[in-house]
Formats: C-alpha cells, sequence, structure tokens
C-alpha cells in the first residue's frame, strides 16, 4: 500500500469494513486557513516507533466527521482526499486524520474506499502482495 501523491512508497494498511472511512496515522495535526479555506497540515510517519522518512503534507479539508473507535471514543477528525495505490490500483480516497501511534497499523481502508471495486475475501492475507523483506523488517523497527 502506498500514498505516492505526498511521497510515502509503503504503509502498513488494514482492511477494515466496520469502518466507514479510512483513517491515516497523522501527528502535529494543525488547521489553518489558504485563500479562505481550511486547509490541514500534518505529518505522516510510515514506519512504526520511528520519525525516519516522515513526510510533511497540507492539503485542503473536505470535511470534519466524528468517529467513534472500537472502544467507543468519539472524535472529531479532520477528512481530506488522498490517492491511495492498493493491490495494483490507485483511487482517490477520504482519509480520516488522528494519531493511531499506539495502533499496528498506520492505516486503515474503510467501506468507502472499498466501494470503488475491491471484493474483501477475509480468508486471506496481503493478496495485494507483501513488501518486501527489508521492508518488512524496517516496520518491526530493524534496520
Amino acid at each position: 500500500m502506498s500514498l505516492e501523491g505526498i511521497g510515502v512508497p509503503w504503509i502498513k494498511a488494514k482492511i477494515d469494513t466496520g469502518a466507514q472511512t479510512s483513517a491515516l496515522h497523522a501527528t502535529g495535526i494543525a488547521e489553518f486557513e489558504r485563500d479562505g479555506a481550511p486547509w490541514v497540515r500534518f505529518r505522516v510517519q510510515p514506519w512504526q516507533n520511528t520519525d525516519d522518512d516522515a513526510v510533511a503534507v497540507e492539503l485542503p479539508v473536505h470535511d470534519r466527521r466524528t468517529v467513534r473507535s472500537s472502544s467507543g471514543h468519539a472524535q472529531e477528525r479532520p477528512v481530506v482526499f488522498m490517492d491511495v495505490r492498493l493491490a495494483g490500483r490507485t483511487i482517490e480516497a477520504e482519509m480520516t486524520l488522528t494519531d493511531r501511534d499506539e495502533m499496528v497499523f498506520r492505516m486503515l481502508i474503510g467501506r468507502e474506499a472499498l466501494r470503488q471495486g475491491f471484493i474483501v475475501d477475509s480468508a486471506a492475507s496481503f493478496l495485494g502482495g507483501k513488501p518486501p523483506r527489508a521492508v518488512r523488517r524496517r516496520n518491526r523497527g530493524f534496520a
């Protein structure tokens, strides 16, 4: 999975059919105005437990949504549009921004993104292919 439009060639993501909107781990989320329109500035950290290869991003805010986590905690989040490369296809997806630092996956792919022609096989994993071994090791904190 990648977010090539913002310079993130690989990010660990999980398909979550229980989530309506996709979610991205973002830090330093700061909303601001540009030419009278709402924008958001944030950092994407593609690797677990490190700031290596973090990318600073500024995008227009498409919406704001109240999202309820699996633990029942409600949080209002900015929503942006992002190009997501998933299983060999690039789609535009709505992405809520939140701090997922305690989560194993840096990104969740929700139903709205999956409706763009994807079928979920709950009995399978890595149908879009596994990243190279070096990438998998790096994500676990090994250089």
